[in-house]
């Protein structure tokens, strides 16, 4: 990492300060879930640099905006909340909590933002809470809407915000795993202060930036997410819009997360010791030395490396190797190491719509799980290695044969 020539940098999408300091770069990529079709394996793909820089003033580390959100999530939109089991465990766990926690009732209503095929809003409808569902993606709303989630194909605004408030504000507003997903992050926090009720709440969950550093996370890095985020930057972006953080949980999803709880700063919620624990916690990591970003590319580089350096000696010792999984992470690891079918063969994903191509980039095929079961290789390289013990239950039996696993974060290590 170093300070970036002027023609390269750009200003920080949350508080418009020139960015000077790159983080990592992890080289050229094609966007993460445009999954090619056999017929599109002759065709040259577009490939744009990854790679992320540091905000000396408010801490967001952020990517540049290369390929539009419309380009991104358009109507062949290759990610489905539903093929995690442990995922949706997680969603209805969340919705049991948030309806005690915040008295929700029939009376009550609730606006999800990036709400995909429904996974989480439908356990709203079962319990009789009204919700509305907004995403952009108009192939997974079909699905939510086949699970009765009423949705709205569009993206979240500060305009579409005040349309839907003119008419009725939220007693709840969340969103999972959206905060990264928009360039517009100014106008989308505004959106939500302009959507949730004066006494009511909004919760965000978040990969926290924390976690990505500590645990050489380098893969969760690709063009679908524009920025990376602390507690300090989430809660500094909202109080601009007069609301702050009053709360906060450690989640172990997406490899390590964080749960805000988020009201009017007018409310007069005084903020959680769980906040000020979690602050002093970045802190004491070094989230504010930009020392700590400035070690962060080599050490994804080792990473990298001994995870080449493994799959290159199984493949001399002939043994087979496969992967499991298809997920966006999984292809920023693999492009950025290289790795292609000479040494992953192909890989397996629970999605049908995945079924049949090939991963952006590597070109590696995919197939539906029981491919394993016909192949018996030696080796299954877990790419969602965030869901290492769902994925390991799934495929216990491959110790049958012989069958081990890989995990390639944060250090490359076999699993028997």
């Amino acid at each position: 990492m170093g300070d970036v020539g002027k023609d390269l940098a750009f200003d920080c999408r949350a508080c418009s300060t020139p960015l000077k300091h790159s983080m990592v770069d992890l080289g050229m990529s094609p966007l993460c879930e445009d999954f090619l079709r056999q017929n599109e394996l002759n065709t040259p793909e577009t490939f744009y640099p990854l790679e992320v820089f540091i905000c000396h003033e408010c801490w967001l580390a952020q990517a540049a905006e290369y390929s539009s959100n419309e380009d991104i999530f358009d109507d062949d939109y290759g990610y489905f909340s539903s093929y995690s089991t442990s995922w949706l465990r997680h969603a209805e766990l969340y919705v049991e909590k948030v309806i005690k926690r915040l008295d929700l009732n029939p009376q009550s209503f609730v606006v999800e933002i990036a709400s995909n095929d429904g996974y989480l809003l439908k356990n709203f409808v079962q319990a009789g809470i009204p919700c509305l569902g907004v995403d952009p993606a108009a192939n997974v709303v079909a699905a939510a809407t086949k699970v009765g989630v009423d949705t709205r194909i569009e993206f979240f605004t500060e305009a579409l915000a005040k349309e839907l408030a003119s008419d009725r504000q939220a007693d709840l507003v969340l969103g999972n795993n959206v905060l990264a997903h928009t360039p517009f992050i100014k106008d989308f926090v505004a959106g939500v202060a302009a959507l949730v009720k004066p006494e009511g709440t909004a919760t965000f969950e978040f990969p926290h930036l924390q976690c990505l550093l500590e645990q050489v996370q380098f893969d969760t890095i690709y063009h679908e997410h524009f920025s990376y985020y602390s507690l300090y930057t989430v809660n500094r972006m909202f109080e601009q819009v007069g609301m702050r953080v009053v709360d906060v949980e450690s989640l172990k999803t997406a490899g390590g997360s964080l749960r805000v709880f988020i009201e009017h700063i007018a409310n007069g919620t005084e903020q959680s010791q769980a906040v000020a624990d979690t602050l002093a916690g970045e802190q004491a990591a070094g989230l504010f030395d930009l020392d700590t970003y400035r070690a962060f590319g080599e050490r994804a580089a080792n990473v990298k490396n001994e995870l080449l350096t493994l799959l290159i000696r199984l493949k001399k010792e002939g043994k087979r190797v496969v992967g499991y999984g298809a997920p966006g992470k999984g292809n920023t690891m693999l492009n950025y190491c290289g790795i292609k079918t000479d040494l992953l063969e192909f890989t397996c994903d629970r999605s049908v719509h995945k079924h049949g191509r090939y991963c952006p980039g590597s070109r590696i095929p995919i197939f539906p799980p029981k491919h394993i079961d016909e192949i018996k290789p030696d080796y299954v390289l877990i790419l969602p290695w965030n869901l290492e013990r769902e994925i390991t239950a799934q495929l216990a039996h491959i110790r049958e044969w012989g069958g081990k696993f890989i995990v390639p974060i944060p250090v490359a290590t076999i699993i028997d």
